[in-house]
This record gives structure tokens, C-alpha cells and sequence, in this order.
């Protein structure tokens, strides 16, 4: 049976893109130093705020073999391999090289609005179709359609490689409903910055993080003190950091994190259309948040 590897801090990695909008390698070398240096439990690759679905198959090996050479093997790497066609992730599954990966994250189909019985078949398809660890994910916020707690556990039950979800529905009552009846093999993993440290003191065993690109080291810490039961240490951390979850998403993911990483000196503050930059007011109060909390890269 296929355990969860993605524990702690998981980053969902961003693509850094240069003025003229090619996607800046070199940046990404320097990023995925700066995280590794900052003590990361694992690696999300190829999902959401990467902006994925704006990437060509070319880039998307080059940024692969890159994190590969760079990881080297000492942590787990996540890969996204999802969306709203099962045959035409199955052939990829089939027929894609994922040496060097330890599992795929996999979000639920958008823009078709499945019903749950749809969900299901989709999910155990994909893990009828594959050796890797998959973790569910599901977004109803960004696809248009919940994952019930229901599903979700038919699934944990079913299918022996799936062996965790990313959850961002933002109910407490569902995720810890999964959290409560889940077999010993599935976890649940936070979707969301903001909402983390609460779920880890439900049962939750990690996050999938989006501000963890520019605060590796500070979050990670917050992620921890959760897991080991110091939940008045995290939470002063937590709390530390609430203005920020709030400005990161203002304008949308990943412009607030790139605003935030190019005050930083990260990056530049380039994204793919159809994203654009964070607003120059939103911008603005980010980068005096980061002077104010003396954040430096």
C-alpha cells in the first residue's frame, strides 16, 4: 500500500518569468536554493501557481529538470497532473517520463461541473492507471465544483494509492469530517496559507503553500510548532503573518506572492497572461509589510 510522503511544508512552486516573458531558469535555480536553504518538507511542482496551464511542454520538462537537479532526492516531489479530460491524463500518465517523482497531485475536473458519482470514476481511473502516490485536490472556489467528504472517503477507501487530499474548500465541517473517518493510510493537507495552522491542530498533516515561496524558513517554523502540539508558539507566528494571507490573494494567485518576491529582490514581477501583476496599491502594502518584518532574501 502507498503511504503519504508529503508532510511539513510543501511548496507550490512558482514560475519566475523574465521581462520579455520567457521563463527565467536562472531565477528558479536561485528560488529553489533559497527554499532548500529554508528547510522545506517537499516540493509541489506543475499546479496552480506555477501557472501551469500557460506553460508549453517544453518548458514544463526544462522547469522538471531543473527542481530534479536541484532536489537531487531530498525530498519528495509533488507533480501536478490533472484536469478536466480522464483519457487524456491517463495517456499522459502512460506515456510521460515521472522518474524522479514521488507522486501527483491531481485537482478535480473543471469546467465540466461532474457530479460526485463523476468525480469518483474520474479519480479511480487515474489511480487505476498509475504506481505513484496521488493526492487528490480539490478547489471548488477555482473549478466550480465540490468534492464532498463522502466522495472523498469512498475514494481513500477505494483506491490504495490515493493516499491524501489537498483540501481549499474552506469548510471545517467537510475537512474534518475527512479528517475524523479517513483510513490510517490517507491524510489531509492544507490548500490554503491562511487556514493551515487551525487545520493542523484538527488533524491535518501539512500544507501545500503559497506564501512558503518567499517565507520558507518563518512559515515552515509556524508548520512545525503545529505538528509538535506548540500551538501557542504557532499560532503567535500565525497570527504574525494574517495581513499578509489576506494581501497575497487580494489580486489573485501568484501575483501577490510574486509582488512579494520581487520586493525581495527575488524576482521579477512578471506573470502570463491571462494573469497580470498586482495592483501598485496592493504592491505597495505588501512590500511595507515585508520592511516592517525585515524580511530579506
Amino acid at each position: 500500500m502507498a503511504h503519504n510522503k508529503f508532510r511539513g511544508l510543501g511548496i507550490a512552486l512558482i514560475t519566475p518569468f523574465t521581462k520579455d516573458g520567457a521563463v527565467d531558469y536562472h531565477s528558479l535555480r536561485r528560488i529553489l536554493d533559497y527554499q532548500m536553504a529554508g528547510g522545506i518538507d517537499f516540493m509541489c511542482i506543475l499546479a496552480t501557481t506555477g501557472e501551469t496551464p500557460c506553460l508549453t511542454a517544453d518548458e514544463k520538462r526544462r522547469i522538471t529538470d531543473i527542481v530534479l537537479e536541484k532536489v537531487q532526492g531530498k525530498i519528495p516531489i509533488l507533480m501536478g497532473c490533472g484536469g478536466n479530460n480522464t483519457m487524456e491524463i491517463v495517456k499522459t500518465l502512460n506515456e510521460q517520463d515521472f522518474t524522479g517523482i514521488d507522486g501527483i497531485l491531481s485537482v478535480c475536473p473543471y469546467y465540466n461541473k461532474p457530479s460526485q458519482e463523476g468525480l469518483y470514476q474520474h479519480f479511480k481511473t487515474i489511480a487505476q492507471n498509475t504506481d505513484l502516490p496521488v493526492v487528490l485536490y480539490n478547489v471548488p472556489g477555482r473549478v466550480g465544483v465540490n468534492m464532498t467528504a463522502e466522495t472523498t472517503l469512498r475514494l481513500a477507501n477505494d483506491c490504495k494509492n490515493i493516499v491524501a487530499i489537498k483540501e481549499a474548500s474552506g469548510n471545517f465541517t467537510q475537512i474534518d469530517d475527512i479528517i475524523k473517518n479517513k483510513p490510517a493510510h490517507f491524510d489531509v493537507i492544507s490548500g490554503d496559507d491562511g487556514i493551515t495552522f487551525p487545520l493542523i491542530t484538527l488533524g491535518a498533516v501539512g500544507v501545500i503553500s503559497v506564501i512558503g515561496n518567499a517565507l520558507p524558513h518563518e512559515f515552515g517554523r509556524m508548520v512545525r510548532l503545529a505538528l509538535a502540539g506548540d500551538y501557542q508558539n504557532a499560532l503567535t507566528i500565525h497570527h504574525k503573518f494574517t495581513e499578509l494571507f489576506k494581501l497575497l490573494f487580494v489580486d489573485g494567485n501568484p501575483a501577490g506572492v510574486k509582488a512579494m518576491m520581487n520586493s525581495m529582490g527575488l524576482i521579477e514581477n512578471e506573470l502570463r497572461l491571462p494573469l497580470v501583476p498586482a495592483r501598485l496599491t496592493t504592491f505597495g502594502e505588501i512590500s511595507a509589510i515585508v520592511r516592517e518584518l525585515n524580511i530579506k532574501y
